[in-house]
């Protein structure tokens, strides 16, 4: 599991539910079905009125169709300037050219600036860049 990618804080979702009674149609129903993580846990509306998040939960189960719509992300804080110019200097001492690539191969991605990068990423890169030198602490 990738714990460097953001999780949702919340999602909403188009939900078309056909309703049957012995294998015949009785209904169709189109619903917009939000989810939001909260401090105190889950909260849920459906078609913007608040209602259980069981209640939604049963929506979006029983839908034939879902389409995300919306998505909003819990974005972890980044290092700054501060943490991706300290970050440059760690990378130079230890004999690196390209910080940028060094990065990219420590993370996998593309890594167009370290100041953007999450403090986790950060140790990340120092982690790969001093085991390249073969340090361990």
């Amino acid at each position: 599991m990738n714990t460097n990618t953001p999780r949702a804080l919340s999602r909403t979702w188009a939900a078309h539910v056909i309703y049957r009674e012995c294998s015949v149609i009785t209904g169709t129903a189109d619903y917009t079905v939000t989810m939001t993580r909260t401090a105190d846990g889950f909260a849920a509306t459906v078609n913007g009125q608040p209602v259980g998040v069981l209640d939604a939960a049963r929506i979006l189960g029983s839908a034939e169709r879902l389409t995300v719509t919306a998505e909003t992300l819990d974005t972890p804080p980044t290092i700054g300037n501060a943490g991706g110019c300290e970050l440059h200097k760690v990378l130079g001492r230890l004999g690196f050219r390209d910080h940028y690539l060094t990065a990219g191969e420590a993370l996998g991605r593309a890594v167009p600036s370290l100041a953007a990068l999450t403090a986790q990423d950060a140790y990340t890169v120092r982690d790969y860049a001093r085991g390249q030198w073969g340090m361990t602490a």
